[in-house]
């Protein structure tokens, strides 16, 4: 059995590591943020099945020999193009600011990078290596929680829980095949079918209908978002020993 180490290496190496420079002699043709940039274009115009060394080297004018000089393969190139899309963490707020406001703007951030980049809800899934810029985006998250009395486990717990209420918002946007609200259209199927079997569906019908109304659409993101804050604000007020409304 392989040892996971070496498996990667290659991503630890391009993700960790920045290159050495050339002491003496012309500057590089190439770097490796040109690579990732061009590469990150590519997955947004025409999705992540799209890339490939081959389609990047044409985009780029350069041969495909001459990006595995600076990038083994492909999984590390995606990686790359992981933290390269990611971009910075959101700044740390100079008051500091009350957690919740700060894990609230972090949600808000976070979902806009991934409709911004729908690629990277298939790029970022499973056991990997992760860049510096993504491990900033959850070192703002985790910090945001010091002193609330959360154990390290539901801290990382209530990051874990924020990313996927945050990805589940932005995957229906993604499969609505529009950046906002995929509510809309489900509840205009809904709508159909409800209006052809009302009598089976009465509650539906009613919550269909007071959903509808203005000011009451697209608001899952943000719905979903306060429950998560509410269950976490009853916890840290738990911890503390104080009513809730005092965390």
């Amino acid at each position: 059995m392989g040892d996971e180490r070496d498996e990667w290496a290659g991503t630890v190496r391009i993700l960790w590591e920045p290159p050495a420079r050339p002491r003496r002699g012309p500057k590089p043709a190439l770097s490796l943020d040109r690579i990732a940039r061009a590469a990150v274009g590519i997955a947004d115009a025409e999705g992540l099945a799209a890339l490939s060394m081959q389609r990047l080297a044409e985009q780029i004018g350069f041969t495909k020999m001459s990006l595995y000089r600076y990038v083994p393969g492909r999984a590390e190139l995606v990686a790359l193009m992981v933290d390269t899309a990611i971009g910075e963490a959101p700044a740390e707020d100079p008051e500091r600011g009350h957690w919740r406001d700060r894990l609230s703007a972090w949600s808000h951030r976070l979902v806009t990078v991934f409709q911004e980049h729908p690629w990277l809800l298939d790029a970022t899934t499973g056991v990997r290596v992760m860049g510096p810029r993504e491990l900033d985006w959850m070192e703002r998250a985790l910090s945001a929680l010091d002193g609330t009395g959360l154990s390290g486990g539901e801290r990382m717990d209530a990051v874990v829980l924020l990313t996927s209420h945050v990805r589940g918002i932005a995957q229906q946007s993604r499969a609505a095949g529009r950046a906002g609200g995929p509510e809309r259209r489900l509840a205009t199927v809904l709508g159909r079918l409800v209006d052809e079997h009302g009598e089976r569906y009465p509650a539906l019908g009613a919550a269909l209908a007071a959903a509808a109304a203005p000011g009451e659409r697209d608001r899952a993101l943000e719905f979903g978002l306060q429950r998560v804050l509410d269950g976490l604000e009853a916890l840290v007020a738990r911890r503390a020993g104080r009513p809730r409304d005092e965390a």
